[in-house]
């Protein structure tokens, strides 16, 4: 059963969402870069764990490290979180123009153009928005904004509870990813 306070902000982005617009037009545009990392798709490890067992690929074929990196003591670098690999300039999973992993997409995926800014909706450009949304789809879209968003507040304190906790251990002359699930030495 959802909290008055959660229905009442369901309600608020709902309505929000509505005067916005939005319907996908499957075009892709989302999963195609058309800037510098317009594509780029950030991801959990839960996420990840569910694109590798609906896929059967291994970690390395799915993720990649979040491409800035901060550089520590010469050649150690850390970054903070995971994104899907890209091939050429599209989402590897964007087969003949069709999202492969659609029943097991990130959440990023689900709930785009869209994210929360605080109590804010950002819009990104996309060719979908202004269009007429359903009562129903701008519910279910505002119940994946506030789950996203909180499942990245939850993220972003754990991460922030292996830097902070000392459990974070930089490797002199190596690349690392941060996460909530602790450090990554990554190979190369």
């Amino acid at each position: 059963m959802q909290a008055t306070g959660d229905r009442d902000k369901i309600r608020e982005l709902t309505s929000r969402l509505q005067s916005i617009g939005f319907a996908c037009r499957k075009c892709g545009k989302c999963c195609t870069e058309v800037s510098e990392d317009s594509n780029l798709v950030m991801v959990m490890p839960d996420e990840i764990n569910v694109i590798i067992k609906a896929t059967g690929l291994a970690w390395e074929s799915v993720a990649e490290p979040y491409p800035e990196f901060i550089r520590e003591d010469g050649d150690t670098r850390y970054t903070f979180g995971w994104c899907i690999r890209r091939e050429s300039n599209r989402c590897m999973f964007l087969k003949a123009g069709k999202c492969s992993i659609y029943n097991h997409r990130p959440w990023i995926c689900r709930t785009y153009p869209f994210r929360l800014d605080g109590k804010d909706i950002v819009t990104s450009p996309c060719p979908g928005t202004g269009t007429s949304v359903s009562l129903r789809m701008a519910e279910r879209l505002s119940e994946e904004l506030i789950r996203r968003d909180d499942l990245e507040r939850a993220e972003e304190e754990q991460v922030r509870k292996v830097w902070d906790g000392g459990k974070m251990r930089l490797v002199p002359g190596k690349s690392v990813v941060i996460d909530c699930e602790g450090v990554w030495v990554l190979n190369g």
